[in-house]
């Protein structure tokens, strides 16, 4: 058929299925090549480790194999010294050859080592292999949540959607929060202000995004709405480009106050009814505040009928904050100091 010729009316359909069934051929393909290539590794290892324990190799042997495998297959790479011993490490970690049917064998090697570098306990090494693979995670996501322990914090933020939104539909907005964010990122102090707190989301984007997940796409700041000549401004409004909704985030500095739902829930039927289209789903509210009391936020969510989460954050990655004194414990310095300076006899 010339370029000239008429084109069929049911073409682009057959063309959009015939390349839908090239990218999923591809795909595939390329996760069987890295599924050997892990099998590959991880029988290196195996072989490795049992030699090392059976007849001594040491690191000049491990080095002298690496300079053999280079030598003997030129054209791949991964054989240096540094690559076997992360292969050994692979294979120290799962133990089993059923490693290659758990999720692990699934990821590209760089993200496996990241959990060989990052994580000790093999149980955790397990939780965030299988969350890379469900969710798609970049090496870069990977470490963000390992960084973040999202491990121990990855718990849904306190919400109403049960009673606000369709059954099924409120399962899956309640995937979108966690409880709580991590913001370490943004290097800013706990007094910092809410346009800087909300300037600085905005200049490290691509951290803000990936901090909120998978398919978040940021729509804009301070997205001005005129209401019969009175002028409102979002926050912060995202679309999620998966379950087809509106999110409108609302950033607190303080502690929650049951008054912060009343506004949210005006914003969130606003974007509702003006930027909503047939095809999407209901728009939901979350709430970032600096500090919140549980209870207080499960009595305000049931007093509303606008789908909201109400979710803290952190400015410290949590082993800092771990690390850091708390209030009570810096009172209590205080007064040790107070009464040994009580105690002492003039001269």
């Amino acid at each position: 058929m010339s370029a000239s010729s008429p084109v069929p009316s049911n073409y682009a359909a057959a063309l959009a299925d015939l390349k839908q069934q090239v990218r999923r051929a591809r795909f595939t393909a390329q996760r069987r090549v890295n599924t050997e290539l892990v099998r590959l590794y991880w029988g290196i290892g195996s072989t490795i480790r049992q030699r090392q324990q059976q007849d001594g190799w040491g690191t000049k042997v491990i080095s002298r194999l690496a300079d053999d495998l280079r030598a003997a297959f030129p054209d791949m790479q991964g054989f240096s010294p540094r690559n076997l011993a992360y292969m050994r490490a692979f294979a120290v970690a799962w133990r089993s050859e059923e490693v290659l049917q758990q999720a692990v064998a699934q990821l590209p090697w760089g993200h496996i080592t990241v959990l060989l570098d990052r994580l000790d306990d093999q149980h955790t090494r397990d939780w965030y292999a299988a969350h890379s693979v469900e969710h798609g995670w970049s090496r870069n996501v990977l470490e963000h949540h390992i960084r973040t322990e999202a491990h121990i914090r990855v718990q849904a933020a306190p919400s109403n959607f049960a009673a606000t939104l369709p059954a099924g539909e409120s399962d899956l907005a309640q995937q979108l929060t966690k409880d709580p964010y991590v913001l370490d990122f943004l290097a800013l102090d706990s007094d910092a202000k809410e346009r800087h707190l909300e300037q600085a989301l905005i200049d490290r984007i691509i951290d803000t995004l990936r901090e909120l997940g998978e398919g978040f796409a940021f729509v804009g700041r301070q997205v001005h709405f005129d209401v019969d000549g009175d002028d409102f401004y979002v926050d912060l409004l995202f679309f999620h480009v998966e379950q087809l909704r509106y999110v409108v985030i609302e950033l607190k500095t303080g502690k929650f106050k049951p008054e912060y739902l009343g506004q949210l829930g005006f914003y969130v039927a606003l974007v509702d009814d003006k930027l909503r289209r047939s095809q999407h789903a209901d728009t939901v509210g979350l709430l970032l505040v600096a500090d919140k009391n549980d209870a207080v936020v499960r009595y305000s969510l049931g007093a509303h009928h606008s789908p909201i989460g109400v979710a803290s954050y952190d400015l410290l990655p949590p082993a800092v904050k771990a690390a850091l004194p708390s209030e009570a414990d810096l009172a209590a310095a205080l007064d040790r100091a107070t009464s040994d300076s009580d105690s002492e006899e003039p001269r």
